[in-house]
């Protein structure tokens, strides 16, 4: 009796092992499967918030994905790009970024900010070139993206991005979208002269360029013009066109042109030459001159050619910003194949005019011609051209014949047809130069810049 007691007291313990072991084997699955499930969740979380990445990382990736195209030059100094299907497209001659809808052919031009320096005041400044932009379908050009001349660093916070829009009713500062490093982007309001702005109260640090020109004349000294500038379209095509319009005759000479330091506003620079060379001004305070018609620039005479360094310096660090070498070959070549030319062209007069006129003949149509060309411009010769301007001849008659603005705006607000109002732009412009109101004349300043077709009608005239 007492053994089968044992037997079950032994037997029951073993029931309640059995189920005590159950239970807590039940009890850790649960444990195992919800930690388990928790690391089930945190994979999945994970897997998920890469996904996400991902997602917006190509999002951004194609956004910022932009076909380079490079556009046909038109006689007139414009571009012309003709874009086949919807995308974002970049120029490569002016770095100006495109959005389309569909296909779609562009025009545009840099111009000078010179031109509108009245409607850029303080606290504003000017940001990177100003363009003038057509399309053939305007609702299809949905945004521009400008490139500025900013070096922006820990300064962008500091800085405000907007637009100055020169419109028919009046200039008006507009929102930009957004800005990166290098561009301001814009969304397409109206199309007409635009360029980026900015406001800040930081000193303004720019991406600097150093243009040179040498003087072309028969002296075996050397003289040079150096321009300090932003790297900015507009501020470099004043260079351009100052250096044009000069009584001395220049050369470019091709060095690299960009700083290696950025150019700090109110900041001291200075010119050295390791050749003794005298440089004048010793030195300059920088200031961007986009807004300026008259560029600074240092002018380096050498009394014997020869091979020199120049080094542009910033006072206060001592730090070379620029430096470049210039040898005798970067302007030898260059007069070597001019000279040539004019041998050549000189050649080609003298045996055309041997074999169609006579000395006499030759010499009274030279008279003729010279008296012909110093002869003022008639009205009927001014509306002749006024009907082939197409419809940049607002910006024709600021950036060429040095009108301005208000007198754009005056002259529109006369209720005339369109061909009269490029007719009146013209007349003032002959009034403006009295005497010198000649075909020879006009045809110096539109040469670069209107069509061929009237390039033609102006010899025609000379």
């Amino acid at each position: 009796m007492k053994n089968w007691k044992r037997m079950n007291c032994c037997h029951l313990l073993n029931q309640r092992l059995i189920a005590s072991f159950v239970v807590n084997m039940s009890r850790l699955n649960m444990y195992v499967f919800k930690i388990h499930i928790r690391i089930c969740v945190s994979i999945l979380q994970i897997v998920i918030l890469q996904n996400l990445c991902f997602t917006k990382f190509i999002h951004l990736y194609l956004q910022n994905q932009k076909e380079q195209v490079t556009p046909r030059k038109l006689s007139r100094g414009q571009f012309w790009l003709k874009l086949e299907a919807e995308g974002t497209y970049q120029c490569t001659v002016t770095g100006l970024i495109f959005d389309v809808t569909k296909a779609a052919v562009i025009k545009y031009s840099v111009l000078s900010w010179s031109k509108y320096a009245d409607y850029v005041k303080k606290p504003w400044i000017v940001g990177g070139p100003i363009f003038d932009v057509s399309c053939d379908s305007a609702s299809v050009l949905t945004c521009i993206q400008f490139p500025h001349s900013l070096s922006l660093n820990d300064h962008e916070s500091d800085m405000t991005f907007k637009v100055l829009h020169i419109k028919s009713t009046g200039p008006a500062i507009e929102p930009s979208v957004d800005h990166s490093m290098t561009h301001v982007k814009w969304h397409v309001s109206s199309l007409s002269p635009v360029g980026p702005v900015i406001q800040t109260q930081e000193p303004v640090h720019y991406n600097g360029a150093v243009i040179l020109y040498k003087v072309v004349n028969n002296h075996p000294s050397l003289s040079f013009r150096v321009y300090v500038a932003t790297n900015n379209d507009s501020f470099i095509k004043d260079i351009s066109n100052a250096v044009k319009h000069s009584d001395k005759k220049f050369i470019k000479i091709d060095k690299p042109p960009v700083c290696k330091k950025q150019l700090q506003d109110g900041k001291r620079y200075r010119l050295i030459s390791e050749s003794e060379a005298e440089i004048t001004p010793e030195e300059i305070e920088f200031v961007d001159g986009s807004l300026l018609k008259l560029k600074s620039y240092f002018e380096v005479y050498l009394e014997q050619p020869m091979e020199f360094t120049l080094s542009l310096i910033e006072l206060e660090s001592e730090e070379i910003v620029w430096k470049a070498k210039l040898r005798e070959c970067d302007w030898i070549l260059h007069d070597q194949n001019k000279n040539e030319r004019k041998r050549n062209t000189i050649s080609n007069r003298r045996r055309k005019s041997s074999n169609s006129l006579s000395d006499e003949e030759f010499y009274n149509k030279r008279l003729k011609d010279g008296t012909k060309a110093k002869t003022t411009l008639t009205d009927q010769q001014l509306m002749t051209l006024a009907k082939k301007m197409g419809k940049d001849w607002k910006e024709i008659g600021i950036e060429c014949l040095k009108l301005e603005m208000k007198d754009i705006q005056q002259i529109q607000a006369k209720e005339e047809e369109v061909n009269v109002h490029k007719f009146l732009m013209l007349e003032k412009w002959r009034k403006g130069e009295k005497s010198n109101g000649t075909a020879q004349n006009l045809y110096d300043s539109l040469k670069d810049h209107v069509s061929y077709e009237i390039i033609q009608i102006l010899e025609g005239f000379l």
